[in-house]
């Protein structure tokens, strides 16, 4: 089974050998090294490790915290990590979700985090019925009077909730959109984003387009993503969307592919709905000799 260690250090004056070294007596023998806050979300490393991550495969840090901050990020990435069939290892914590009792503790992570959020829902309902019948009026006074001062802190704060709320699922979109504009149509860029995710979880292009305007705006993304792709040929359209999967899993099989292309609801070649390894090693092919695979 393989093991694909990851080592997160915050500073360019910290040094992740002795994680590496941790990881290499584990037996890791690939190794993923970032220098970025655990707080931040949406590394660029870490998001490349879960999107080539596959069946089979741990991912192993030496602790949980340089994986995750928060408990709710933890669960997140071990999530996406069970639903590519790969588990997660930490070498100094009681974690390891290949085997019963690493998932047992996980469920009771899990069960505690939801009723710590479950205590503050509580709580702040209690505070609140409390001023009321003190005849306190909640919210702040100067959004009351509608001050300028007020109302930009306002902006400000619901801007950096939805860039966290970004950051949160920047590994679902970010690293598609960075290898697929603009030389690919926001229609299908949207489709590929979209085929590997949950009915919940999936974006509608609007959305889409305005988280990348604010990763833009923020310098995460380049302006060129939002230049205007260029005219394809409606025979080259489905070898562009099949080397687009296979560039973001070069390991992946030709009946996953097939999957994925279901799921988008493309049609063969023949338009079909029903996508068959050979069609699919036929676009590969074509995509090789249009110059859209390495």
């Amino acid at each position: 089974m393989p093991l694909i260690g990851y080592a997160r250090v915050s500073t360019e004056d910290q040094t992740p050998l002795p994680q590496t070294q941790a990881l290499k007596a584990a037996g890791c023998a690939e190794i993923h090294e970032e220098q970025a806050s655990g707080g931040n979300r949406a590394r660029p490393v870490l998001a490349r490790v879960l999107e080539r991550i596959g069946k089979g495969d741990t991912l192993v840090v030496v602790r949980i915290d340089r994986l995750a901050r928060s408990l709710s990020h933890l669960l997140e990435v071990i999530e996406r990590l069970e639903d590519r069939g790969a588990f997660f290892r930490s070498l100094q914590d009681p974690i390891d979700t290949a085997s019963p009792q690493g998932k047992f503790t996980l469920q009771v992570l899990g069960a505690a985090a939801e009723f710590e959020r479950a205590l503050i829902r509580e709580r702040t309902r209690a505070g609140l019925a409390s001023a009321r019948t003190k005849g306190r009026i909640g919210g702040n006074p100067g959004l009351r009077a509608r001050d300028p001062a007020a109302l930009r802190k306002l902006r400000l704060a619901r801007l950096d909730g939805y860039m966290e709320r970004l950051g949160e699922s920047a590994q679902d979109w970010v690293p598609h959109v960075r290898r697929l504009r603009p030389d690919m149509a926001w229609e299908d860029v949207l489709r590929i984003v979209n085929a590997p995710l949950p009915p919940d979880r999936r974006w509608t292009q609007s959305r889409l387009l305005r988280a990348v305007k604010a990763y833009v705006r923020d310098g995460f993304l380049p302006e060129t993503v939002l230049g205007r792709a260029g005219r394809r040929q409606t025979d080259d359209r489905l070898p562009a969307i099949v080397a687009a999967i296979k560039g973001a899993d070069p390991d992946i099989t030709l009946q996953a592919i097939c999957d994925r292309l279901e799921a988008m609801r493309e049609r063969t070649p023949r338009g079909r709905t029903s996508w068959q390894p050979s069609s699919v090693k036929m676009l590969l092919d074509r995509a090789r000799r249009l110059g859209l695979i390495g």
